[in-house]
Protein backbone atom coordinates (compact mmCIF):
# COMPACT_ATOMS: atom_id res chain seq x y z
CA UNK A 1 0.00 0.00 0.00
CA UNK A 2 1.57 3.51 -0.72
CA UNK A 3 1.41 6.40 1.40
CA UNK A 4 1.40 10.16 1.15
CA UNK A 5 3.37 12.61 2.85
CA UNK A 6 2.00 16.55 2.63
CA UNK A 7 3.23 18.61 0.24
CA UNK A 8 4.36 21.20 2.57
CA UNK A 9 6.78 18.96 4.66
CA UNK A 10 10.18 18.99 4.36
CA UNK A 11 12.85 16.60 4.41
CA UNK A 12 13.59 16.08 8.20
CA UNK A 13 10.75 17.35 9.43
CA UNK A 14 8.15 15.74 11.23
CA UNK A 15 5.09 14.72 9.15
CA UNK A 16 1.98 12.45 9.48
CA UNK A 17 1.39 10.37 6.35
CA UNK A 18 -2.05 8.94 5.25
CA UNK A 19 -2.42 5.31 3.09
CA UNK A 20 -3.38 6.01 0.03
CA UNK A 21 -6.81 4.21 0.66
CA UNK A 22 -7.02 6.89 3.19
CA UNK A 23 -7.95 3.87 6.34
CA UNK A 24 -4.47 4.73 8.42
CA UNK A 25 -2.10 7.34 9.23
CA UNK A 26 1.54 6.79 10.51
CA UNK A 27 4.62 8.99 11.65
CA UNK A 28 6.94 9.47 8.65
CA UNK A 29 9.98 9.19 10.98
CA UNK A 30 8.43 5.76 12.34
CA UNK A 31 6.66 4.16 9.39
CA UNK A 32 6.68 0.22 11.30
CA UNK A 33 3.48 1.12 13.38
CA UNK A 34 0.12 2.42 11.82
CA UNK A 35 -3.14 3.88 13.54
CA UNK A 36 -6.31 3.03 11.63
CA UNK A 37 -9.13 5.27 10.81
CA UNK A 38 -12.30 6.00 9.10
CA UNK A 39 -12.76 8.22 6.24
CA UNK A 40 -15.06 10.06 7.95
CA UNK A 41 -12.98 10.83 11.42
CA UNK A 42 -10.03 11.54 8.96
CA UNK A 43 -11.97 14.42 7.30
CA UNK A 44 -12.86 15.48 11.05
CA UNK A 45 -9.29 15.37 11.95
CA UNK A 46 -8.30 17.72 8.99
CA UNK A 47 -11.18 20.49 9.37
CA UNK A 48 -9.92 20.56 12.87
CA UNK A 49 -6.52 21.33 12.15
CA UNK A 50 -7.09 23.87 9.27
Amino acid sequence: MEWRKSSRSHAGSNCVEVRQDLAALRDSKRPGGELPITVSALRDLLARVR
